[in-house]
């Protein structure tokens, strides 16, 4: 006999359409702070269970981002296309979870299922990050960053110091200023991936359900994010060859924290 979920919300319909299975997408519910650790041990865990499969997907990835990235105008695709890879990514978690097996190719899924969807993610993340460009260098120039900037370089070109005075001002403002506004974007778009992937759920509203999903959740994201500081700079002493391992872990655990805020039972 089901119960009542007291999260379902008033009109909003976010059961889930894609028909997987008895998987029902539920209102982002609060969960308690250790899970930010359990996320990321639950991470390990798909990685282990698929260790050479993960390190193939990523390593093509980051190929395939370090090559778009060295062509002109060509490398905004690296951000256009960052949704429809994870979206890819996380169609390959569930293949895991249903017992069926993560492959190489699902990096490439989100081409063939729900592209639309996952391309228009990316398009309003890159819509973010060129706005909060804009009003970082808005910020810049009203409060003498740019001179900072002016500053550094030819510091830089003589070989001299450069005053700490200079890094206090305008520069050390639009920093902060951008790292604001990127906060509530990464978060609006954290678990929209997989929303839209796994659950059909239109662009807009899985902004919406990721934001509520993480701001519900500050606690354990903030334990989250202390110990991937740690762990990143382990695996970065040896050559940096640590993150083949710590990134998969991430994405995994990325979709681990979806299904514990999403999918409870």
């Amino acid at each position: 006999m089901s119960e009542q979920n007291p999260y379902s919300p008033p009109t909003a319909e976010v059961a889930d359409q894609a028909g997987t299975g008895n998987r029902e997408l539920r209102e982002p519910r609060t969960v308690a702070a250790g899970r930010g650790w359990g996320w990321i041990s639950e991470g390990f865990g798909y990685f282990g269970s698929a260790w050479a499969v993960w390190i193939g997907i990523v390593v093509i990835w980051a190929i395939i981002t370090i090559v778009l990235s060295l062509i002109p105008i060509i490398s905004l695709l690296t951000t256009l296309l960052s949704a429809v890879f994870m979206g890819g990514v996380m169609m390959g978690c569930r293949a895991q979870d249903d017992g069926d097996g993560l492959r190489i190719g699902h990096l490439f899924a989100g081409f063939q299922q729900r592209f639309g969807p996952l391309l228009g993610l990316g398009g309003f993340y890159l819509l973010g990050v060129i706005l909060i460009g804009f009003v970082f260098m808005g910020v810049m120039m009203g409060t003498g960053g740019m001179e900072a900037l002016d500053a550094i370089e030819e510091a830089e070109t003589a070989g001299g110091q450069i005053d700490p005075e200079v890094l206090s001002s305008g520069l050390l403002t639009g920093a902060l200023v951008a790292m604001l506004l990127f906060i509530p974007l990464i978060m609006a778009f954290w678990f929209a991936p997989a929303l839209v992937a796994l659950h059909e759920v239109g662009v807009v509203q899985s902004m919406k359900l990721s934001f509520q999903g993480c701001l519900r959740n500050i606690v354990p994201f903030l334990l989250y994010g202390v110990v991937l500081i740690v762990l990143g700079l382990i695996a970065s002493i040896p050559l940096m060859l640590g993150w083949l391992v710590l990134w998969p872990v991430v994405i995994a655990a990325i979709y681990a924290a979806y299904q514990d805020i999403f999918l409870y039972e």
